[in-house]
């Protein structure tokens, strides 16, 4: 070795904006922390404080907590997006890097990316090329703004990966890494832990058996906005799962309106990242909005329906577990019929969920 031989050391900024982000980013974060010629340094675009980053997501994620944070807590897409912008721009000046990399789609997402180029900062977008072509959708225009912007268009699947491709700017570049949530499930698959639930809950599903539960889980707004066909749906999925129990780990607004509905579907509270993981895998089925729930459902090879009309992985349904209903009752009870009965179509893994998108990303980013 020379000796006047160093490393070049590149400063990686992660930026993620809400708790769904750190599932994501967490192989980035420990890949980038192996190495020896790249630092990591994470901003949360929220509080410190945040209720939902509870200590033990980072414990069961096996990455430490962001070291920076923007502070911002709104509920007003475009009071994020200035608040956001603001201080983020304001932590580029006290912290110089080479590359800010932003997840999904988010108000958040897209304000970081905005001041990352207007600073001609490098700027890598995970989970790029997805959409739902609905431009009355506001995630539909953070994604185009957030992908037109990208240098590096760090795609899940082939579909995303032709629509990143037609839209990239001259000077961007789209990659096929993969689906970097595989890397977390796959790290995480010896991990997972059966919940511990109160004896009230248990004796109303009679123990967490493997396949002898739904699970259900709910968190758009305008799903939950919508309670008079909310309520249309639930009866449905009850009536058609016949008496098989249907848990739901629901947080705040939703619990509160499901609560009201006077369904029979046992809710429970939020489970770690660990619990929530082992309640999916060994469930008979998931009936969600989410679409990271239903790719852990493609991955565990348990049947999905997604209460929604389009998926930002359509891989999940062309390859997966995962059929789509949008907020139909009538369908969803068709479906739920089939999850209960056995009658569920035939599934694999889709390319490249492999486990190795954080090691791709990382290679990029550094060569």
């Amino acid at each position: 070795m020379p000796k006047n031989w160093q490393i070049v050391m590149k400063n990686i900024c992660i930026v993620a904006g809400a708790r769904p982000n750190f599932v994501k980013v967490s192989p980035l974060v420990r890949a980038i922390d192996g190495r020896a010629d790249a630092e990591c340094l994470l901003v949360y675009a929220g509080r410190e404080d945040d209720p939902t980053l509870e200590s033990s997501l980072f414990e069961d994620l096996r990455m430490p907590r962001p070291q920076y944070f923007l502070g911002v807590d709104s509920t007003s897409l475009n009071e994020i997006t200035s608040r956001v912008m603001a201080a983020f721009d304001a932590f580029l000046d006290a912290h110089p890097v080479d590359v800010v990399l932003v997840v999904d789609d988010l108000a958040s997402t897209m304000a970081a990316a905005i001041v990352t180029k207007k600073r001609n900062v490098r700027l890598a977008h995970l989970v790029a090329g997805t959409r739902s072509f609905d431009i009355n959708m506001p995630k539909e225009i953070n994604r185009l703004v957030i992908d037109a912007l990208s240098d590096y268009l760090f795609t899940a699947g082939v579909r995303s990966t032709g629509v990143a491709t037609r839209e990239q700017s001259e000077n961007s570049q789209t990659y096929m890494v993969g689906n970097i949530l595989m890397d977390t499930l796959r790290f995480n698959h010896d991990r997972l832990r059966k919940p511990q639930l109160p004896d009230d809950v248990l004796s109303r599903i009679a123990d967490l058996q493997a396949q002898s539960y739904l699970v259900f889980t709910l968190n758009r707004r305008a799903l939950i906005a919508d309670e008079e066909n909310l309520a249309r749906m639930l009866h449905a999925a009850v009536e058609a799962a016949g008496g098989i129990p249907i848990v739901a780990p629901l947080r705040e607004d939703a619990r509160k309106v499901v609560e009201g509905m006077n369904v029979n579907i046992q809710i429970i509270s939020p489970l770690s990242y660990l619990e929530f993981g082992w309640l999916t895998a060994n469930a008979m089925g998931v009936i969600t909005d989410s679409g990271n729930v239903a790719e852990e459902a493609t991955f565990n090879g348990v049947p999905c329906i997604t209460l929604n009309n389009y998926t930002e992985h359509q891989e999940t349904v062309t390859v997966g577990s995962n059929v789509l209903v949008g907020e139909d009752a009538d369908k969803l009870r068709e479906e739920v019929r089939k999850m209960v009965s056995g009658e569920w179509k035939k599934c694999a893994l889709p390319e490249r969920w492999d486990g190795r998108t954080a090691e791709r990303i990382v290679q990029i980013l550094l060569s």
